[in-house]
């Protein structure tokens, strides 16, 4: 589906490296194909050596020569760089959004016209293509349009589609999550130091637990639940620890936390329109 078409990042940080890494792996796309655009010249120096892929510091350049407009700035100079960029913007371009927070009304009130337009909020694990991506789209974007968006963000990871209304709800889940499971590695590695247990085989220990953990549920297709209760033995170790867990408020607070995250991207998206 990708192969015939070319494909220009707007923005070439990480996200965007992660995105054509994912692609070129996959053999999705060709890298004559793809573009980057940046003020930066050395990072594009890099992608260009690195992936053989086609370079410049005008973003308008990249935009004319492609089909497919992938927006990877920060939220805050997203509107500055879509008026840079609205007379080469028509209506054959499929245009992607990683722009954090920002809304698709927001990009269509910028370009005053309505665009075929997809919104995607993926996460920082897609940099070692196992991201968690949620899209959005516009109601001018085809189903083509969301199966072509869907192969690019599969090529990192998962996908799934939502309504643009609950983007907020997954940026408080999988996309602040990553944080979440990064402070549970650090407070087991900690524990295991508490224990007697070397730092580095702590952390060693810690990764590959919650690593093997999520690739059971994954492989498996069973509840959480049902693996938490093959783990447990009447009057042994594990349910011991669940109930120190459960004391703890480690189930509420979890909740809490990602709907803290989903309220305070309301708010910040609020800020963006």
């Amino acid at each position: 589906m990708l192969k015939k078409k070319n494909v220009a990042f707007i923005g070439a940080g990480n996200m965007a490296e992660a995105l054509i890494k994912g692609l070129l792996k996959a053999d999705f796309i060709d890298p004559k194909n793809i573009w980057a655009s940046d003020i930066r010249t050395d990072r594009l120096d890099y992608l260009r050596g690195l992936y053989k892929i086609k370079t410049t510091t005008d973003n308008s350049e990249a935009v004319q020569k492609v089909d497919i407009v992938i927006l990877a700035v920060k939220p805050q100079i997203l509107s500055k760089v879509v008026r840079g960029i609205i007379d080469v913007l028509d209506e054959p371009k499929l245009i992607i959004s990683i722009a954090a927070g920002v809304p698709i009304s927001a990009i269509q009130k910028v370009v005053d016209r309505k665009l075929r337009i997809i919104r995607a909020m993926p996460n920082t694990p897609a940099l070692v293509q196992e991201g968690a991506t949620a899209l959005a789209y516009s109601e001018n974007a085809s189903q083509e349009d969301i199966k072509i968006a869907q192969q690019i963000f599969d090529a990192v990871g998962k996908t799934v589609i939502v309504d643009e209304d609950l983007i907020d709800a997954v940026t408080g889940l999988s996309g602040s999550g990553p944080a979440y499971i990064f402070l549970i590695i650090d407070s087991l590695a900690d524990a295991g130091v508490k224990m007697g247990l070397s730092r580095d085989i702590s952390m060693i220990l810690s990764v590959q637990t919650v690593l093997g953990a999520a690739k059971l549920v994954l492989e498996t297709g069973k509840h959480p639940g049902q693996l938490k209760d093959m783990v447990t033995s009447p009057g042994g170790t594990a349910i011991a620890g669940l109930h120190t867990l459960e004391e703890g408020g480690l189930r509420t607070t979890m909740i809490n936390a990602v709907e803290v995250a989903t309220l305070k991207s309301k708010e910040l998206g609020r800020n963006q329109t």
